[in-house]
């Protein structure tokens, strides 16, 4: 279920969170429950308590109807509640059953008014602590606007009389159709039948009706959770562990919608949580072009040149994550861009960014090669990406690599792309779940790519993703998570360049295809350089399979080695000075007594 803050309908009005819902049965009971005993008004209306003492509201209305609660704060109880009936719910209007069918349809017919261009709202309720709040001002404009939204031409509806309930819906563009008053005993009141035409306005609360019709998808997003439960009501059974849904493991592309297409998204029942700072990204994108404007009302006025006409809600782009069932709310792509590196500027101008975006980079191996990709996305080092990993993310990974407990068992190039596509919607991610063999290697490489970030353990990948960088010009870095150790490899500046600076000599991926064990680990120790490798690395190797199942590595390492990758890539790719070779941040020696430039006091 997702609260959204909502504002008042006036300044001193305080902030509702509503819940809406549609069509879910199981939240029917406890909203009739809730109906009823407001509108029981300790006895006022007895027709809405049993004789057993609960409190009934049952209406075959309820099925298809918009359903909007509200709250003081997300875990307060419910104030208050409304509902919108539309056309196609298939079920006759409380107005209809009022007035008659024939009586209903002459009603229409004299109004020029077709069936299904008519949506009704009924069943406003607010707590007696909530009337002097302006609840019920709020959620009727809220019923309102959202069948504006939806498309009505006309809504119709039953007021009561005895305490101004039809003068209060004449605030609203309401009128009351003459001849259609007339005592109901079950709410001890004359009620009358109050039409309201759209293209009418919506009366002294236009502004509100309005703004709350541009904010209905949002608020319509919103699954509800259930209402205070009566205190006599059974708790239910759980759901067993085998029948709970599991997450799906293979998505990791969010789902871009405009405004246009925005309506079918929450009508499914897919959207969890909304997230809309369109105003707040607005403001953001004010300051990001004129830094010195502070001035509110400036600000103001330059976002209403922005959005020209537009309303906030359609304006920018809306991204569903499907993984997490988050609608997110931004800007549209260069001006999201511009203000996601606004603080980039001063090291990477704005030319260099969009040249940085334009980039497409290949990554190789998503567990150190996350921090990398992590790095170049808040970074803004590449536009588009391909990752290839084969393996899942596991509890042992959660030492170094970044995910939570839930992410457990998703493949590492999904993980790694749901976290940039977090960063940045806008990436073009492409990615290869088995990572990379003779069978897709090629297809990794097909299209081109303009820097390949090489982090994966097998000898055979590293080498053959090396000749076709070099066959491509495709320049390599890669870092070895040990004494801050960073392989650079110009491809595209030296085509004739020996693999790993000839460490290997002249070895060939074709030859590493079926290699031992102890192989792997002399031919490893060969590429690192064993002379040069950390005490703990060079003692780990004689453990490994003994009492050390992989290679040691920590995040601090591996952190650092995203740094090292990003700036190394980030070089290259501008063309600033960036040459072949190994070199070492080695955060041991780096953090030794010796290079304390303050040693014995601040100076």
């Amino acid at each position: 279920m997702t609260h959204l803050n909502h504002p008042g309908a006036e300044s001193a009005t305080p902030d509702w969170h509503v819940t809406a819902f549609r069509g879910d049965r199981a939240l029917l009971d406890a909203v009739r429950e809730l109906r009823a005993r407001i509108l029981f008004d300790h006895g006022r209306r007895p027709d809405f308590r049993r004789a057993d003492g609960t409190h009934v509201d049952d209406q075959a209305l309820d099925f298809g109807a918009w359903h909007f609660i509200a709250r003081r704060s997300p875990a307060g109880p419910p104030l208050g509640y409304i509902r919108l009936s539309t056309p196609d719910a298939g079920v006759p209007y409380q107005s209809r059953e009022f007035l008659g069918d024939e009586r209903y349809e002459e009603l229409l017919a004299a109004e020029g008014l077709p069936e299904a261009d008519v949506f009704e709202h009924s069943r406003l309720v607010v707590e007696h602590r909530a009337r002097k709040l302006g609840l019920g001002q709020y959620l009727n404009a809220l019923a309102v606007g959202a069948a504006h939204h939806l498309g009505a031409r006309a809504m119709v509806g039953t007021s009561g009389t005895k305490d101004g309930q039809d003068r209060f819906h004449e605030r609203f563009g309401f009128r009351p159709v003459p001849g259609t008053r007339r005592y109901v005993p079950q709410y001890t009141e004359d009620v009358v039948i109050m039409l309201h035409r759209v293209a009418d306005g919506a009366g002294r609360h236009h502004d509100l009706v309005t703004r709350l019709r541009d904010e209905f998808p949002v608020i319509a997003a919103a699954s509800a959770t259930p209402v205070a439960a009566a205190p006599q009501a059974v708790r239910a059974a759980p759901v067993t562990l085998a029948d709970a849904p599991a997450p799906d493991r293979d998505v990791w592309q969010p789902v871009l919608h405009s405004a246009d297409t925005l309506t079918a998204l929450l009508a499914s029942g897919d959207v969890r949580e909304v997230h809309d700072t369109i105003d707040d990204q607005l403001i953001e994108l004010v300051r990001s072009r004129e830094p010195a404007c502070r001035d509110a009302a400036e600000i103001d006025r330059i976002k209403a040149d922005q959005l020209a006409g537009v309303p906030p809600w359609a304006y920018g782009t809306w991204a569903w994550y499907p993984w997490s069932g988050r609608l997110v709310h931004v800007l549209p792509r260069e001006e999201f861009r511009l203000v996601r590196t606004d603080r980039n500027r001063g090291r990477i101008e704005r030319p260099e960014q969009r040249r940085l975006f334009g980039k497409r980079i290949g990554i190789i191996g998503l567990s150190v090669g996350n921090s990398a990709a992590l790095t170049f996305a808040l970074e803004g080092i590449g536009g588009a990406y391909r990752l290839a990993d084969f393996d899942d993310f596991g509890l042992s990974n959660l030492n170094r690599l970044r995910g939570g407990v839930h992410d457990l068992g998703v493949n590492k190039a999904v993980l790694s792309a749901r976290q940039m596509a977090e960063i940045d919607p806008y990436l073009d991610i492409e990615i290869q779940r088995d990572g990379l063999n003779p069978d897709t290697i090629d297809e990794f490489f097909r299209g081109g790519i303009d820097l390949l970030v090489e982090e994966c353990d097998t000898p055979w990948v590293k080498i053959a993703a090396r000749e076709y960088a070099r066959d491509l010009g495709i320049p390599v870095v890669m870092d070895c998570n040990d004494r801050g150790m960073l392989d650079v490899e110009r491809f595209d500046a030296e085509p004739d360049r020996p693999l790993l600076h000839g460490l290997l000599g002249d070895v060939k991926s074709v030859d590493l295809l079926e290699l031992g064990h102890q192989e792997k680990v002399d031919l490893i120790l060969a590429m690192v350089d064993a002379g040069r490798i950390s005490p703990e690395l060079a003692a780990s190797f004689g453990e490994l399979g003994r009492t050390l199942s992989s290679w040691p590595q920590l995040a601090s390492g591996v952190a650092l080695g995203g740094a090292l990758c990003g700036e190394a890539a980030r070089r290259i790719l501008l063309g600033k000075p960036c040459e072949s070779g190994r070199f070492y941040t080695d955060l041991e020696q780096q953090l030794h007594p010796s290079r304390n430039v303050y040693a014995g006091g601040a100076r």
